[in-house]
């Protein structure tokens, strides 16, 4: 297995803790019984509450088919995986199945200041089960090479700063949604093959109004297709859940799945000058704008003074609470 930057900070927290130097709570969870516990919930409700430095756990390989939630009282909370092809936590909840879309996430945060590293978050209920959540966080949260897989509504980025970071993201209808101030760095989103007759749309971003601090940003991300997506399916950046919603996408790669008119409407009724859409210095074939929609919320920006308020620094004020294991452009690139 590769070394990573965060296997060698997690053995100098060992060293330390055998040393005498530092004693942090670190838990193991694994499925074959070698672990403290044999669920990742589990091992959750023996974390301390309302702690002021971090706690470990520790989740060997193996898929934990559970629902999992970070209480509020769960606090400074890791949970670290063995790559996110091997640690795999799976739950199937979903609108088809009588859960309303909020009480569908496979896992729900709310503990401050969470980080989860290398570990899929999924939801296998299916295209035709509808709204089915694999991530819901409603707190300042990390993700560093996670993946989430699922159709529609896959990552419910509900409330709160949040930050991910070399992650994958899957899915076809409204997949990125929600009402956070979070930024998607380095992340690869996939567009799948959604039910016969739907379109993909990638986020439907929940801003009320126009003082709000929140919105959807892609830095330095690429938008592609996933290998079962068809040529014929229709692929939008987005369509407005509330008036004023807004998403940024700059310096990414956007392949040609992208429909030319980028954005889509929610219905007949949205006003179309509330909204915020906007594209920077963005590459490949799916960045041509000469074809977008001419919405009065669709906008190109032209320089980085107006591209700069959207970067981990500014937007998310990252360089304060991202935790220092995790890489990060603080600035566009």
């Amino acid at each position: 297995m590769k070394t990573t930057q965060l296997d060698i900070i997690f053995a100098i927290i060992l060293s330390l803790s055998v040393c005498g130097t530092y004693l942090p709570q670190i838990i193991y969870v694994a499925k074959d019984g070698t672990g403290q516990y044999n669920t990742i919930g589990a091992a959750i409700a023996a974390s301390p509450n309302y702690s002021t430095s971090r706690t470990y756990i520790k989740v060997k390989p193996g898929i934990y088919r559970e629902n999992i939630v970070v209480p509020e009282i769960k606090t400074m909370l890791t949970l670290i995986g063995y790559g996110m092809y091997k640690t795999i936590v799976s739950g199937d909840r979903s609108n088809g199945s009588g859960f309303h879309t909020d009480k569908t996430a496979t896992a729900d945060i709310y503990g401050q200041n969470f980080l989860a590293v290398d570990i899929t978050i999924e939801n296998t209920a299916g295209a035709a089960n509808q709204q089915a959540v694999a991530l819901k966080s409603e707190a300042q949260s990390t993700f560093y090479r996670c993946r989430f897989l699922g159709y529609q509504d896959t990552l419910y980025a509900k409330a709160g700063m949040q930050f991910y970071r070399d992650c994958e993201i899957f899915g076809t209808v409204d997949f990125i949604f929600g009402n956070a101030a979070v930024v998607f760095q380095n992340c690869r989103i996939f567009a799948l093959e959604p039910l016969p007759g739907q379109l993909n749309t990638i986020t439907a971003q929940g801003r009320d109004n126009s003082k709000e601090e929140v919105g959807t940003i892609f830095h330095n991300c690429t938008i592609l297709g996933a290998v079962d997506l068809q040529g014929s399916v229709k692929t939008y950046f987005g369509r407005p859940w509330r008036f004023y919603s807004r998403v940024v996408i700059m310096q990414s790669e956007i392949h040609p799945l992208i429909d030319p008119q980028g954005w889509m409407k929610w219905d007949d009724t949205s006003p179309l000058d509330k909204l915020f859409y906007a594209e920077y210095d963005n590459r490949g074939t799916g960045a041509d704008t000469s074809r977008r929609v001419t919405w009065p919320g669709r906008v190109l920006l032209n320089t980085t003074a107006q591209a700069n308020y959207y970067t981990v620094r500014n937007f998310i004020s990252g360089e304060k609470w991202i935790p220092a294991t995790v890489p990060r452009f603080l600035d566009l690139i």
